[in-house]
């Protein structure tokens, strides 16, 4: 990881869901590329060894545990940001679950909110709370959303989440055009198959009861040969549009894949 090296020099970035997975591979490589980063994250114990790891390279952090649904959970986390580095220019609104998969006449429906407060809620929350000082400077916020709801929809029983991925786009885009005027850029990825620990968040049921009985062509990631894509893989495209090589681009999706969802779609 060195051709981004500086790129972030004096920026701050603040990430949800900072503690593992994408979040923790996107705080590594934005810290590397010289941006302070405030690590936000449920599990306070996965914050706080990242924010260790990083102070050890010299680079600075703060771990900030928050639950991304709560709206005083976020103001104060944004406030310990600003106390701390007394600036905001990256929003990475990365805090996910899968949450409960079954069928829709079963579907509990506190699973329902669940997973909807999560994801959902929760990004508007994220985004919600850094508008005011991102609009100090301008700014980029990049949101994980799925292949799932968005260009694949063969999961099925995943309803609850894929639902919340689709309305993560449309809200992408509709805060894109408000933003524009402040020099906010805000963008959406759409990881497909990527090496998470996501899944310890799934409530899955006997799904084989609802879904179709299709069979897919061996390899469900063409690109890597049936490979899942790593986190470091989707830490570069957040990098990349945290960074001024994407200046111009804003409301848009970002499919990173390799291919799966064309297969599965």
């Amino acid at each position: 990881m060195t051709f981004h090296h500086n790129t972030l020099s004096g920026q701050v970035a603040f990430i949800t869901g900072a503690g593992s997975g994408i979040g923790a591979a996107t705080a590594r490589f934005l810290a590397e590329a010289g941006a302070c980063v405030a690590l936000v994250d449920y599990d306070a114990a996965s914050v706080t060894k990242l924010r260790d790891e990083l102070a050890a390279r010299g680079q600075g952090s703060i771990a900030v545990s928050a639950n991304v649904a709560e709206a005083a959970a976020m103001e104060s986390a944004y406030a310990q940001t600003l106390a701390e580095f007394g600036r905001l220019d990256i929003v990475v609104a990365n805090a996910g679950i899968n949450g409960y998969w079954g069928a829709i006449e079963d579907f509990p429906v506190e699973e329902w909110d669940r997973a909807t407060n999560i994801n959902l809620r929760g990004t508007f929350l994220t985004v919600r709370y850094a508008v005011p000082h991102l609009k100090e400077r301008g700014g980029s916020v990049i949101i994980t959303a799925s292949v799932n709801g968005t260009r694949m929809f063969s999961n099925t029983g995943a309803t609850a989440y894929s639902c919340t991925k689709a309305a993560q786009v449309a809200f992408t885009k509709m805060t894109a055009l408000e933003l524009a005027r402040y020099r906010i850029r805000v963008n959406v990825i759409c990881p497909g198959s990527i090496e998470t620990n996501i899944d310890e968040s799934t409530k899955p049921v006997d799904l084989s009861k609802i879904r179709e009985p299709v069979e897919f062509p061996a390899g469900m990631v063409p690109l890597k040969r049936g490979a899942p894509g790593a986190p470091e893989d989707v830490a570069q495209l957040i990098w990349f549009l945290a960074s001024p090589a994407s200046s111009h681009i804003t409301g848009t999706e970002i499919f990173i894949d390799g291919a799966q969802s064309l297969l599965q779609g």
